[in-house]
């Protein structure tokens, strides 16, 4: 059995352990709870400007040229992934999670040949630069992703650089991938098509619905009721009155979308971290709360066994004297 001393010097090191744990702990709760509230407050703009664009495509479907962010590409040759990930660890399995869903998604489209589409990525967040380390992918740019409360200024660039390559053609496809934040105990890694904007794609493969908390009261099963009724029914029929023209406002219009649809993916994705390194950090509290009483009681085991040796020797040497 260990000596009392060495296990006592393990007891006081997994105590220590335990107050960074804690203290991290509710550094991360504090951090979600504001990351949380700015989630809430722009998930129904960002749903409901979704919507928007939605009925602005299908009622100018066939009355005019498609405007060059919602033409579909014959082939699909290339694409990017705007890849969200954290800046730092110790948020458990967030980002392994966030980069095992991206991979599957890869793999699941295929190429007109039968072979992996080649994809670049563009990250935010340095943790993301592993999908490069692991897995050889490359890496088309890296901007800097802030922690907490992002500025929506912080996406333009990459909302610029995403809009400026797919009109050049140098991607047929941009995806974003960022984890959606459900509730705290729960976070969904999600792929989502950017650009071309695809107003025919089936159910949870586009931005329109950022997340699922019914507190906001525009979740997913409110999407779908107001598209049904708006945009699929046929009893509501919108007429737009564009001035100066459809496809100058169409211009502005589109690319003020693909930032609203990132700035609300980074969000989610701030959130989720935040939720994530907590639940790892109160874990990791609880296990070295487990830690320390399993070696306080190998600790008084042995100190006992320590005091009923010298007892022992105590006793003998009494013994041996009255002899």
């Amino acid at each position: 059995m260990a000596k009392t001393k060495e296990i006592k010097s393990r007891i006081r090191s997994v105590s220590n352990t335990q107050k960074v744990t804690r203290a991290m702990e509710m550094v991360a709760a504090a951090k979600m709870r504001k990351a949380v509230e700015a989630v809430l407050r722009t998930r129904t703009y960002a749903n409901l400007s979704w919507e928007t664009i939605l009925n602005l495509a299908h009622s100018l479907n066939g009355t005019l040229t498609p405007h060059p962010l919602l033409a579909k590409p014959k082939t699909v040759k290339k694409i990017a992934i705007i890849l969200i990930a954290s800046n730092r660890g110790l948020c458990g399995g967030f980002n392994t999670t966030l980069i095992q869903k991206v991979r599957g998604s890869i793999a699941k489209h295929k190429g007109v040949d039968g072979k992996e589409i080649d994809t670049d990525f563009i990250l935010m967040g340095k943790k993301g630069a592993s999908i490069y380390r692991n897995f050889g992918y490359n890496i088309a740019a890296d901007f800097p992703k802030p922690d907490l409360l992002p500025e929506f200024k912080e996406v333009v660039p990459v909302a610029e650089m995403a809009i400026s390559e797919f009109l050049a053609h140098t991607y047929d496809k941009i995806m974003v991938a960022y984890t959606d934040f459900v509730s705290a105990s729960t976070q969904v890694p999600r792929v989502k098509q950017l650009l071309p904007i695809d107003t025919t794609l089936e159910e949870n493969t586009h931005l329109g619905v950022m997340g699922e908390d019914t507190r906001v009261g525009v979740g997913k099963d409110f999407i779908d009721k107001r598209e049904n009724e708006h945009l699929r029914s046929g009893k509501f029929k919108y007429e737009y009155v564009f001035e100066p023209s459809p496809e100058e406002v169409l211009n502005e219009m589109i690319p003020r979308l693909i930032e609203i649809q990132l700035y609300q993916a980074l969000l989610e994705s701030n959130a989720s971290e935040h939720s994530a390194r907590m639940a790892a950090m109160h874990k990791a509290n609880e296990a070295a709360s487990d830690m320390v009483q399993e070696l306080t009681l190998f600790y008084n085991k042995a100190r006992q066994a320590t005091i009923t040796a010298e007892i022992a020797e105590i006793s003998a040497g009494a013994e041996a004297l009255t002899k």
